[in-house]
């Protein structure tokens, strides 16, 4: 602990929930309405990880997914195609088999014991190996949130950097559940783990429970990024996940990451939402009518 302690030193922990709900109240305030385009709505549609994580899926279905993720282009020429698609493990190989390459889109995959992240390390380790060897180009791990409360975080640190080794060439994404943190402070500070342990992206939630994604963990998240940024001139990028659904939603997290990070976060490299409703809805406001392509 002492060893993370150092690391948050380095770093602006001394937040106030109720100061950062302002500050988002008051950037949606400003920002939103100059961002509430279709412009930013196509933007927004190139930022999805389309994403099916049901215990119901089939590879048929998951086949069926990427065949319209491939056949996107030939129905809307004019719109981007989706950042990426995330499936469970075992259906990474019927999606790397089914995706063409060309589509420029990427493979995710949740990995290490998803969602609960409670199990042995050498566990997810194998898993994590084991996905990327199928095939996955992301993997989305979730911190060991039991041992961040009971106060261990350098094991949850080092357990990251054991999951960052296992990826190989594949980007690692880090899933904190932040509805589960209790403070702004404990999402500063998993973050900052997240961060120093080699994660190339920090996502909000596993969409699993309640709450999901905020838009008070996003600025927080986004502020970590910031600092460390300007720190090391590293950058890390920034996924929200859970319940961003509607072209709203959308437009909100977009204009608090662009507030805080810039147009250079702005592109699927850096900027993701993780969403299974959002691409029909966001269609839908861009065409002006109902679409229930995905």
């Amino acid at each position: 602990m002492e060893k993370m302690k150092d690391l948050y030193a380095q770093y602006n922990c001394d937040l106030n929930d109720a100061e950062v709900k302002k500050a988002v109240e008051d950037i949606l305030a400003k920002n939103f309405a100059k961002n509430n385009t279709v412009e930013v709505y196509k933007k927004c549609f190139n930022l999805i990880d389309l994403t099916s994580l049901n215990s119901t899926d089939t590879e048929d279905q998951i086949g069926t997914m990427m065949q319209k993720v491939n056949d996107f282009s030939e129905h809307y020429p004019e719109m981007p195609n989706v950042a990426a698609v995330c499936v469970y493990p075992s259906l990474v190989p019927v999606t790397r088999a089914v995706l063409e390459k060309e589509n420029g889109v990427n493979i995710a995959a949740v990995s290490a014991c998803f969602p609960s992240s409670q199990s042995f390390i050498e566990v997810k380790i194998a898993e994590t190996a084991l996905t990327v060897q199928a095939g996955a180009d992301e993997i989305d791990v979730v911190i060991s949130i039991g041992k961040f409360f009971s106060g261990f975080h350098s094991e949850v640190f080092e357990e990251l950097q054991e999951l960052k080794a296992a990826c190989g060439n594949a980007h690692l994404k880090v899933i904190l559940e932040s509805g589960a943190l209790r403070s702004a402070v404990e999402i500063k500070q998993a973050s900052l783990i997240a961060i120093a342990a080699g994660a190339d992206f920090i996502k909000t939630s596993t969409g699993k429970m309640e709450p999901a994604a905020t838009l008070e963990a996003a600025y927080v998240m986004c502020g970590a990024i910031k600092e460390y940024h300007e720190k090391t001139g590293i950058k890390i990028g920034f996924k929200p996940a859970g319940g961003v659904a509607t072209t709203e939603d959308a437009v909100k997290f977009y204009t608090v990451v662009n507030t805080v990070l810039g147009e250079e976060w702005m592109n699927n490299k850096l900027f993701r939402f993780g969403a299974s409703r959002l691409s029909n809805n966001l269609l839908t406001s861009i065409y002006n009518k109902e679409i229930k392509y995905f």
